[in-house]
């Protein structure tokens, strides 16, 4: 393993870290009303589930947004950056959804810009003036520091899947080693998505999961929540 390998892992690990302070263990993307309504409520439900929001919603979208976002900044196309940008922020089915990636999103770059500096992020804040969604964010911050873009997709898809996955565990009557079966048995799905991710522009770009998208609107007016999203 090269230095500049290591450095690109051991920063993508930060990033994605539970102890990165951009509050993602507030967000459950859904699943606390999913799990309500009785759709996720074991294992097999919760792979399903997750995978599908990988495969097909908004965690493949997210990635796209990402890989987007940096090869603008390895390009210094600025008018691209500020499209991807604003298309991200446009790109949320539902309230709720648009602040878990909006808010996790300003406390990434508030982050960095406190940590080093990095032309991505530079750019990005030059010239869009917000709302930075954390796909984008993300994006942009990679491009900065000229991270491998299939390094890129499978931390961030491994990230969400992660998150979802803590979700769970504190949401369903599951142990934590069922929380590491999820993570396990959609490594598949994970791989296979990055790669269509780093192939997939703006216009071919959409989702396809519409229960997920109703479960979170549902959740802005469920009763007792755990979660923000």
């Amino acid at each position: 393993m090269t230095p500049s390998t290591q450095q690109t892992l051991y920063t993508l690990q930060t990033w994605f870290s539970p102890s990165f302070p951009v509050g993602a263990y507030t967000y459950s993307h859904g699943l606390e009303n999913a799990f309500e309504q009785g759709l996720v409520g074991d294992l097999e439900q919760a792979v399903e589930w997750i995978g599908e929001i990988i495969a097909n919603g908004n965690g493949y979208a997210d990635c796209v947004f990402a890989l987007l976002a940096q090869k603008a900044v390895l390009s210094g196309n600025q008018a691209r950056l500020s499209e991807v940008a604003e298309f991200a922020a446009a790109f949320s089915a539902t309230k709720e959804l648009r602040l878990e990636s909006e808010a996790q999103g300003a406390a990434f770059i508030e982050i960095i810009q406190k940590l080093e500096e990095n032309t991505g992020i530079y750019m990005l804040t030059k010239i869009w003036p917000g709302p930075y969604t954390f796909s984008v964010a993300v994006g942009a911050a990679a491009g900065g520091l000229n991270i491998d873009p299939q390094a890129l997709a499978t931390a961030y898809l491994h990230g969400f899947v992660s998150n979802l996955a803590s979700a769970l565990v504190r949401i369903v009557p599951l142990g934590q080693t069922d929380g590491q079966k999820i993570i396990a048995q959609l490594g598949k799905v994970v791989e296979q998505a990055a790669t269509n991710a780093l192939t997939t522009d703006l216009d071919g770009l959409v989702t396809s999961t519409l229960m997920v998208d109703l479960t979170s609107m549902q959740h802005e007016i469920q009763y007792t929540r755990l979660f923000r999203s």
